[in-house]
């Protein structure tokens, strides 16, 4: 998600899609500590956009 994508979302939409982005961040984890993950900087970009969706509902004054 680029910075720019996640400043055009409304705040119910920008809320779900944090919701979404930290259970894709617990599953990549997950298959990262069972071995299954292959693509390991996938767990690096989860990461990243949970940030970025954080400092943009920080910056709006939504309490998540």
């Amino acid at each position: 998600m680029k910075p720019s994508e996640a400043h055009n979302l409304k705040d119910p939409e920008l809320i779900e899609r944090l919701r979404q982005a930290k259970e894709e961040h617990f599953g990549l984890r997950f298959q990262h500590a069972t071995g299954e993950l292959e693509n390991t900087s996938s767990v690096g970009a989860a990461r990243r956009d949970i940030a970025r969706l954080l400092t943009v509902a920080k910056e709006r004054g939504i309490d998540v």
